[in-house]
């Protein structure tokens, strides 16, 4: 059995992101296979973490998760690997408008310690009430080791560790500020690790920062084993056809790996193809999903990709079940406007414009219902997160947010042809 550890910080912008990557690049160079994995709806990070990992990276989200559902995704990801490796989301205790989903609680379901990375940078004694504070806050959450991040001096060092050895926390490493080691950001967060040209390189820095100031065996020592679990009764999110062609490039990127690997153990068949690189859809499939990603950076290639748009139209023609997340969902529409404000033609399978050249913000978790060809049971739990809008005839789902709230009916249906701007977590 693997033993696990979560990487957590007081807030956001503490270095997580960072401090995990080095961690696992550090980890990897020691020869151990590290499963890596992300807390929250959130793909962007997800693939950061594959990236260094040189495997697959999951989510795992207690806000949109059952318990028995994430112990038992952390334990089957954990399978094969000496440690499983969990970045946190946001605050240690921050979650969704409810209060429900934060890295606490995760830690708590799976009885895992946190290594809480904290930024030192313009913080004297009293980082040590912050961290006590953290420490003591939940009974149930252990914090079992402490990164200081952005150090300044080793005189700024001595003052900061004479002040936490009353606090009783294991200083686990001292990071120096290095302000080179920053992950560029876009509107819905961080960028692709292809899409950064020294990604390797601030990897590369990070880990070796982390081999320098990190005392690796401590850190190891502070995880704990993953309980064993019956990884072949869960419910899972079943396949929406038997044999489905996924799109899959820079444009579709944002699918959940938990999605893939349910998809799979329930026997369907699954086929990827690159609408960038005007690949059309298997004509043998049976559903054909657009996941999210960036069609707003493509929009004049995917204009373009006419054997892409006329593989779609086909597949449609025949029945195929067509189910578009979020950008995919955009691109099923008749045209989009992006940043520039210029229009491109997409697919035209959805009496949907979308616009991004006004951005507003949408963000949160969505509970839904629906009443579709979608085979999934009517209650599901789901995630927001756009700048563009549109809207449609016959929707796809009615939500309410994550106090309950109704919000407006979300999506758009014709036939079997359907998509919404939600991304689909889990079943309720």
């Amino acid at each position: 059995m693997a033993n696990g550890l979560i990487i957590g910080a007081p807030r956001s912008g503490s270095g997580k992101t960072l401090v995990t990557l080095g961690l696992l690049a550090a980890l990897h160079r020691r020869g151990l296979a590290v499963a890596p994995a992300k807390i929250g709806p959130d793909y962007i990070d997800t693939a950061i973490l594959a990236g260094v990992a040189g495997q697959p990276a999951i989510n795992l989200d207690p806000w949109a998760m059952r318990p028995d559902r994430l112990r038992r995704l952390a334990a089957a990801h954990a399978v094969a690997s000496d440690l499983l490796l969990v970045e946190g989301v946001m605050g240690l205790f921050d979650g969704a408008a409810d209060g429900a989903g934060s890295t606490g609680d995760l830690a708590a379901t799976l009885k895992l310690p946190v290594v809480l990375v904290v930024d030192a940078e313009r913080q004297g004694q009293s980082l040590a009430a912050l961290v006590q504070g953290f420490a003591r806050f939940r009974a149930d959450v252990e914090v079992g080791g402490l990164i200081l991040n952005r150090v300044a001096t080793t005189r700024h060092e001595r003052m900061l560790t004479d002040a936490l050895r009353p606090v009783g926390v294991p200083l686990l490493g001292v990071l120096p500020r290095r302000d080179s080691l920053v992950l560029p950001e876009r509107h819905l967060g961080l960028v692709l690790p292809g899409e950064i040209a020294a990604f390797d390189a601030i990897v590369q820095a990070a880990s070796a920062v982390v081999e320098e100031f990190v005392d690796l065996n401590r850190l190891l020592a502070s995880s704990t084993t993953i309980p064993s679990y019956d990884l072949s009764s869960h419910r899972v999110i079943s396949p929406i056809a038997q044999r489905i062609a996924i799109a899959r490039d820079d444009a579709f990127s944002f699918i959940y790996e938990h999605f893939l690997n349910d998809w799979r153990a329930a026997g369907a068949e699954l086929s990827f193809f690159s609408p960038l690189a005007d690949e059309s859809p298997k004509t043998d499939s049976d559903a054909v999903f657009l996941p999210g990603g960036y069609p707003e950076l493509h929009g004049a290639r995917l204009a373009s990709a006419g054997r892409f748009r006329a593989g779609l139209q086909r597949a449609a023609a025949a029945g195929a079940l067509i189910y578009g997340e979020c950008g995919g969902y955009m691109v099923l529409g008749h045209t989009l406007t992006d940043k520039a404000g210029i229009t491109h033609r997409m697919a035209g399978l959805l009496p949907i414009s979308t616009d991004i050249s006004r951005p507003k913000r949408t963000l949160g978790y969505r509970r839904l219902s629906h009443m579709s060809p979608l085979p999934w049971p009517k209650a599901l739990v789901g995630h927001e997160f756009h700048y563009s809008s549109g809207s449609g005839a016959a929707p796809l789902f009615t939500a309410t947010d994550a106090l309950g709230t109704a919000l407006s009916p979300m999506g758009a249906v014709q036939g079997r042809v359907m998509g919404s701007y939600a991304h689909v977590i889990d079943v309720a």
